[in-house]
C-alpha cells in the first residue's frame, strides 16, 4: 500500500535502558522511524534486538528512557498511567500470542468488553461484538468459550476484541507464533482483510518470514538500533 502521508506512529531517538544486575542493557538506541495510516508494518529482528520493547513502547505498555513517541499525533512520550490507559483503550488495539482471552467468557463477551470499559462508548458493546466476530467468520462461534475453539479462531476472536473501540493501531506481537500454518494464513488475511475495510494501521512483531514478507515494509532491528527498512513488491 502506497504511504499516504498520514502519520499514526513517530518516534524520535527513541532509547530505551533496562537494568540486568549490576550493567544496564540498552534494548533500544536512538530508534528514529514513521509508520503511516493503513500501512501493515512487520518488525523482524534476532531475539535481544528489541522489537518487543519497541512495540511495548510504542503502545504505551512502558516508558522510553530517552526520545519521543507520538501515536495518531499524540505526544505519549511522559503520559502518566492514566492518560496511557485512556490513549490504550482509544488508540491502540493489542493481539498477543497467547490470545489472552478470558476463559470463562464467550467469544461475544470477550470482544465486548473493552467497549463497556471505555469511558465515552462509542458503539452497543453486543452489536459492535456480533458485527466484528461476524466480519471475521465467527458468526456461528459467538457463543462458544474458548476453550471451545481452534487456536486460529481464538486469534480471530482477538483480532476482534482489539478492534472493538475502532482504533486506528493495531499491534501484533508474534500473532502467528502459537498457531499452525494454515491458521496462521488465515489469521494474517484477517489483518488484511480489517485494513482492506477500515484502513487501520498494523504494526506485527514477528520471527515468522512469510508473514513479515506479506506486509508492506518490514523494519529491521538489530541490537537496538533500526538496520533496514525494506518495501515489499
Amino acid at each position: 500500500m502506497a504511504q499516504n502521508g498520514n502519520i499514526v506512529i513517530s518516534t524520535r531517538n527513541l532509547a530505551k535502558d533496562l537494568p540486568l544486575g549490576k550493567t544496564v542493557v540498552h534494548a533500544l538506541r536512538g530508534v528514529d522511524m514513521d509508520i503511516y495510516a493503513g500501512e501493515i508494518v512487520g518488525i523482524v529482528g534476532p531475539s535481544g534486538s528489541g522489537k518487543s520493547t519497541l512495540l511495548g513502547l510504542i503502545g504505551g505498555l512502558d516508558q522510553p528512557t530517552s526520545g519521543t513517541i507520538m501515536i495518531d499525533g499524540v505526544d505519549i512520550s511522559r503520559m502518566n498511567e492514566d492518560q496511557l490507559t485512556e490513549i490504550r483503550n482509544e488508540k491502540i488495539g493489542f493481539i498477543f500470542q497467547f490470545f489472552n482471552l478470558i476463559p470463562t467468557l464467550t467469544a461475544l463477551e470477550n470482544v465486548a468488553l473493552p467497549i463497556q470499559f471505555a469511558r465515552k462508548p462509542r458503539f452497543n458493546p453486543e452489536k459492535r461484538a456480533k458485527e466484528l466476530l461476524e466480519g471475521l467468520g465467527l458468526g456461528d462461534r459467538m457463543r462458544h468459550r474458548p476453550s471451545e475453539l481452534s487456536g486460529g479462531q481464538q486469534q480471530r476472536v482477538a483480532i476482534a476484541r482489539a478492534l472493538a473501540n475502532d482504533p486506528p493501531l493495531l499491534l501484533a506481537d508474534e500473532p502467528t507464533g502459537n498457531l499452525d500454518q494454515e491458521s496462521g494464513v488465515m489469521v494474517l488475511q484477517a489483518l488484511e482483510d480489517v485494513r482492506q475495510r477500515s484502513g487501520t494501521t498494523v504494526v506485527i512483531v514477528t520471527h515468522d518470514h512469510d508473514l513479515a514478507q506479506r506486509s508492506d515494509r518490514v523494519l529491521t532491528l538489530v541490537d537496538g538500533q533500526l538496520a533496514h527498512s525494506t518495501v515489499n513488491a
